[in-house]
């Protein structure tokens, strides 16, 4: 036991997993029976699959992330990284925003460190690509195209134009598919408030090297998604990849080169590398080994869920299908979540685990407003939904699942509101570098040269 007065779960990240974690074992906890340590670099969550809304100027950011010290007032929450766990000792090392390291002992450990952006060594994507696994991503997006029609729209030079309006979106999963389509949406809006571009200026291309886009709502759907992506405009090359991006000049295996100013990179993700640090059991992919039971393997106080852990399908495994894992969604963490938190407390007390079943209720994607896709699985039913329907669908299933009520009512606010208003289509890029204007403003100004005269003969 940790040398504190009570013993101490430390909850490693501050996402989906690890807040709802966190909450349930604060529910569940008697008074001054442990101490709960969360520590995230960022002192908020982030849900995710709200990104492309975000995106699209239909969500506000601040209502998408939800403050950990606010939800989580009964627990200790540090701004900072672990970068190394001792098991032997049961320390954590903290590394904060700012100051030196230091260790923390814990008795628990709960890992939630998530996923991050799947990328490969593709010359120029570093420099060239934005990402959309956090809200300053989809901040960043959502300025950075309205900033190329702002440039379009000012400029006579051809070339740059067409570099301007041309958008490359790389991965054809939920967060590809739903990005695009969110974003041909504002910039359809967008182009009617601009004299010289107009939607047909634009380019909007999704790459993707699978032989279909959306596969987690079923073959089905997911040609009625390529189909109406197409129908709006959107070129699909499938069963192809970037070779190179370097400044901007995409080039793509099946041959197409296109010059692009927007390279958004969407193609999976994968368990946080810093796991590997952690001297904890993982499997092929990154991900931490876990039981049933989301305990780690080999071990009895560290459990681990999310993305970040390779947790058995229980429920896929009873109806046959072998080796089966839980796909990494918003719909599984939740749940995981719950679970976890009720082993850790019976963890605590020496009292039996509880595996983690879930069987797959469907899947919903939004594209656009007034557009989706929806497979709602029913016991051996399965309906199919596409359109205003599953719109609807995918808007109230994720408006549900948003963290806290705070939260849910500042979400439905903002797409009751757009009923009546239009789209903002304001780009704030100086937000990028907030202080450059006042740094012109406030630095000195070379004191300009005396002239030079020549000397007047006498």
């Amino acid at each position: 036991m940790s040398t504190t007065e009570r013993p101490r779960i430390l909850v490693v990240g501050g996402g989906y997993v690890g807040l709802y974690a966190a909450r349930r074992i604060l529910k569940k906890m008697r008074y001054g029976e442990a101490t709960v340590t969360v520590v995230d670099p960022r002192s908020y969550m982030t849900y995710q699959p709200f990104l492309p809304e975000t995106a699209a100027g239909n969500i506000s950011p601040r209502h998408v992330v939800v403050p950990l010290r606010r939800v989580l007032p009964k627990a200790e929450v540090l701004t900072g990284r672990v970068t190394t766990i001792d098991q032997d000792r049961k320390v954590a090392t903290i590394a904060p925003l700012v100051g030196e390291a230091y260790e923390l002992p814990f008795d628990y450990l709960v890992i939630a460190l998530g996923a991050v952006s799947r990328t490969f060594p593709i010359p120029g994507l570093a420099e060239q690509g934005i990402g959309m696994k956090g809200i300053e991503e989809a901040i960043g997006l959502r300025n950075h195209v309205l900033e190329q029609l702002d440039k379009a729209d000012s400029t006579t030079d051809e070339e740059i134009r067409r570099k301007a309006l041309t958008f490359v979106f790389i991965g054809g999963g939920f967060a590809g598919a739903e990005t695009i389509g969110e974003v041909e949406d504002m910039a359809r809006d967008a182009a009617k408030y601009y004299t010289n571009v107009s939607r047909e200026d634009m380019r909007f291309i999704l790459v993707d090297a699978a032989d279909k886009i959306l596969p987690e709502v079923g073959p089905k759907l997911g040609q009625y998604g390529k189909e109406h992506l197409e129908s709006r405009g959107v070129e699909i090359y499938l069963s192809t990849s970037m070779d190179s991006c370097v400044d901007g000049h995409v080039v793509l295996k099946n041959g197409l080169e296109v010059d692009s100013s927007t390279i958004v990179w969407t193609a999976g993700v994968k368990p946080n590398p810093v796991l590997s640090r952690y001297g904890l059991p993982l499997g092929p992919r990154g991900h931490v080994d876990t039981a049933p039971t989301l305990q780690v393997q080999g071990t009895d106080y560290i459990w681990a869920a999310g993305d970040n852990a390779q947790v058995p399908d229980v429920a896929a495994r009873k109806a046959g299908v072998e080796n089966a894992w839980c796909p990494p969604n918003a719909q599984h963490a939740l749940r995981q979540a719950r679970v976890l938190g009720d082993n850790v407390i019976s963890g605590m007390r020496g009292f039996p685990q509880k595996d983690y079943s879930h069987s797959n209720k469907g899947a919903v994607a939004g594209l656009g407003l007034h557009k989706g896709v929806a497979m709602i699985v029913m016991g051996k039913m399965k309906i199919k939904l596409k359109g205003r329907l599953a719109w609807y669908m995918h808007r109230g299933y994720h408006g549900l699942a948003m963290p806290t009520w705070n939260r849910k009512i500042r979400v439905f606010a903002d797409w009751t509101l757009g009923m009546f208003l239009k789209r903002e289509v304001v780009s704030l890029g100086a937000m990028e570098n907030p202080r450059e204007e006042f740094y012109e403003a406030a630095r000195p100004v070379p004191a300009a040269e005396p002239k030079k005269t020549e000397a007047k003969a006498s």
